[in-house]
């Protein structure tokens, strides 16, 4: 059994379970809930960074992060599952993984500005410069959203993750004026059911 170190409340822990779901690999993976604010926990010591999600093997290694865990699941899995084995496709399919980390990276430091500097600290030119990536990031997308076929890819499911993300923790404001982002993320969640099982509660 491999264990996944991870919070409900982490999209990129979100991440990795939609795609061991695509990878017909979610019956081998239990999900343990870490806290990474906790010194205590044993995620300092399996990922000295001391961030989630965590992948621990059989053999008692560990994989960390999103993006090295989930190459060993579709390895696991025969390959191609979630990631085009060459070629374009693949390349895209990693651009666009590097375009939904990078709006949950830049959403994530919005709310740790938040949770852990007083209001009368607040800097607000970095909360405008990490506004800015999501903004852009929603435009170049509602322009062209990702088709979701030949295949769900790992960059597809790190898009949708990162506009979970938007609606958990910054209530959906995007949608008002993304309404092809609002349909594709819609048809997403239809054609694959992990996405509203992961949700966050």
């Amino acid at each position: 059994m491999l264990i996944l170190r991870s919070h409900p409340f982490s999209p990129f822990g979100r991440k990795v379970r939609i795609g061991a779901a695509l990878c017909g690999l979610a019956d081998r993976v239990r999900v343990e809930q870490a806290d990474t604010l906790d010194p205590k926990d044993s995620v300092r010591a399996q990922n000295p960074l001391g961030k989630i999600p965590v992948l621990i093997l059989e053999n008692g290694a560990t994989l960390y992060d999103s993006r090295v865990i989930l190459e060993y699941l579709d390895d696991l899995a025969g390959g191609g599952r979630i990631i085009p084995a060459s070629g374009a496709a693949r390349f895209e399919a990693l651009r666009l993984q590097a375009l939904g980390d990078g709006m949950m990276d830049a959403a994530i430091l919005q709310i740790y500005e938040g949770r852990f500097r007083p209001a009368e600290k607040h800097e607000p030119r970095w909360l405008e410069h990490q506004t800015g990536k999501v903004a852009r990031a929603l435009a170049a997308l509602e322009a062209a959203p990702p088709p979701l076929q030949p295949m769900i890819h790992v960059g597809i499911v790190t898009i949708a993750c990162a506009l979970g993300y938007l609606d958990f923790r910054f209530e959906g404001r995007w949608r008002a004026s993304h309404p092809n982002l609002v349909g594709w993320l819609d048809e997403f969640a239809w054609k694959v059911p992990a996405f509203a099982e992961s949700k966050p509660q």
